[in-house]
């Protein structure tokens, strides 16, 4: 599962509407009996997911040798051998068009080489007295520098201006964060309370604007470097990747550095007065440019790698319904290595990986029995997960199979363990999502569990409340947010989340079978029912 930056992702959903969706712990009815007979295609279907060759692929998939499945390296090559050639064993069709199951994804790995900053001889501290995004710069591999232009905040309007009448082209220029406003807080930009779009948080705005007028560098007075070096800790410390090849493309924003209230004093120096002067007048909506002398000295050198990876398609043509898709998805990258120590991640997500291995297999047999569900049904396992979301967004945008054709998506992403929350009552799933656009999607989810599996429902973090936000933090996110009813079913997390301690030792294998089974119910009736699931909720 993507650990989201949950300070930024909380502040953003803390302005969204109110609706209020299920809370729940929803147990089944016990006193009626389980529907268990092997004559009913459905049951045996559901019954050929063993624990065993669950337990078979995860060994195989959780394996050192796989390096932990990183994306973009070589284990995660070997993890898509191994389901390609499991999906060609069992007879499952390539991706329409195409002999393979490989849906190529390019991503851009971007990291600083060199990265120094000087003022007056004074070397400073990375990320702790300035930082910079490499995605968001190109090489500077020497800057110097004996003047400084402090010019306000950066902006570019009509109705106020920090560039009027002032000559920024090849210059350095330092600038606040925000906009002018009035003593009764509003904005001379916006005319209200409401900050104007100069105020964006990234400062986009501001940054295309210095670069259309020619400035060389922009640094930015940030007075908490540590809040924004922990709000985008994956992008500056992690292996950070981007989707698509981006060495193909310009970066449209001028080259820029976060500095801190420390450093602009320095480069300030002996103008300080004339500074409070500017921003007095800034304050009454008057831009205000300042001159200051000051030796910076800057390197920025950057290592820009493309990488290879790839998304992975089987697909199961319908019978009557062909043209209407269900997508059944695991994300099957995880953290590769650190060192000599390898991130297994055997419940993230080598369980939810192996699981749509065997729903796959189960539906193929049904083919084989000439029971081909109605309608298709495709098995998709994404890279990139764990970069953000990369590889099932990539399918979003550049769909096998056209998404007003997705009828539903049913995500698997950790299945094989038990939270603490049920140490003693393990026939349990976390649901989240399946109420959020289709009521349908829910019931069907609640009727076959009530018929087939009698597990306890939990729809906790399906809340809107929910701190940890995991409705937005895998692979069903970029089916939900472009319409598609999904449904993420979780086993919780432990302390061995995205540890090193993820091993196989650690998964319970009949609890992941029944979960395992329960989906793939859902599954057939989706397929199967009458009418194409109603889409009657929200996208948000």
């Amino acid at each position: 599962m993507y650990k989201f930056n949950i300070v930024v992702i909380v502040l953003f959903f803390s302005v969204m509407a109110n609706a209020q969706y299920i809370s729940s712990i929803n147990k089944p009815d016990t006193s009626k009996a389980i529907v268990n007979d092997p004559t009913i295609p459905a049951v045996r279907y559901a019954n050929s997911i063993k624990a065993s060759e669950l337990r078979n692929h995860l060994t195989i998939l959780a394996s050192d040798s796989l390096e932990g499945r990183e994306t973009g390296q070589p284990g995660i090559e070997l993890a898509a051998d191994y389901i390609s050639k499991f999906l060609r064993n069992i007879g499952m069709k390539t991706m329409p068009g195409t002999a393979s199951y490989l849906q190529p994804v390019a991503f851009t790995y971007s990291k600083w080489a060199t990265l120094e900053v000087m003022t007056n001889n004074e070397k400073y501290r990375h990320l702790w007295d300035y930082l910079a995004f490499p995605d968001r710069n190109n090489s500077l591999p020497s800057l110097s520098e004996t003047e400084v232009l402090f010019l306000g905040y950066g902006i570019d309007d009509a109705k106020y201006s920090d560039y009027k009448n002032v000559d920024v082209k090849g210059k350095v220029i330092m600038i606040n964060r925000g906009e002018p406003i009035n003593k009764d807080s509003i904005s001379y930009i916006s005319g209200q309370k409401i900050p104007s779009s100069w105020s964006d948080a990234d400062l986009v705005q501001k940054l295309k604007t210095a670069k259309e007028k020619g400035v060389k560098l922009v640094l930015i007075i940030e007075n908490d470097i540590k809040k924004l070096l922990e709000e985008n800790r994956r992008k500056l410390l992690g292996n950070y990747l981007e989707l698509g090849n981006k060495t193909l493309t310009s970066i449209e924003e001028v080259n820029h550095i976060y500095i801190s209230s420390t450093i602009a004093k320095t480069i300030i120096g002996t103008n300080e007065k004339d500074i409070i002067k500017a921003r007095k007048k800034m304050a009454k909506g008057k831009a205000s440019a300042v001159k200051l002398n000051a030796n910076l000295s800057v390197k920025l050198v950057k290592e820009t790698t493309v990488l290879e990876g790839n998304n992975i398609v089987g697909f199961v043509e319908g019978k009557t319904k062909k043209d209407e898709i269900i997508i059944v998805s695991a994300h099957y990258d995880h953290l590769g290595k650190r060192g000599d120590e390898v991130f297994n991640g055997a419940d993230d997500n080598g369980s939810g990986t192996s699981t749509v291995m065997e729903l796959a297999q189960a539906v193929m047999q049904t083919t084989i029995e000439g029971n081909t569900p109605d309608r298709s049904i495709a098995f998709v396992w994404f890279c990139g997960e764990e970069k953000g979301l990369l590889g099932s967004l990539y399918y979003s945008q550049n769909p096998i199979f056209p998404l007003d054709k997705t009828v539903a998506n049913v995500n698997i992403d950790m299945v094989g363990r038990i939270d603490d929350s049920y140490k003693n009552n393990p026939n349990y799933v976390y649901v989240i999502g399946s109420d959020r656009l289709s009521s349908d999607l829910h019931r069907i989810n609640e009727e076959v569990n009530q018929r087939y599996s009698q597990l306890t429902l939990d729809y906790t973090y399906n809340s809107e409340k929910d701190p940890n936000n995991y409705y937005y933090r895998s692979d069903h996110y970029n089916f939900a947010k472009n319409g598609v009813p999904a449904i993420f079913f979780f086993n919780g997390t432990h302390a061995d989340y995205h540890r090193t301690t993820d091993d196989v030792e650690k998964i319970d294998f009949d609890v992941m079978a029944s979960r395992g089974k329960h989906i793939f119910h859902v599954i057939w009736e989706i397929a199967n029912r009458a009418n194409r699931i109603v889409v009657d909720g929200e996208i948000k």
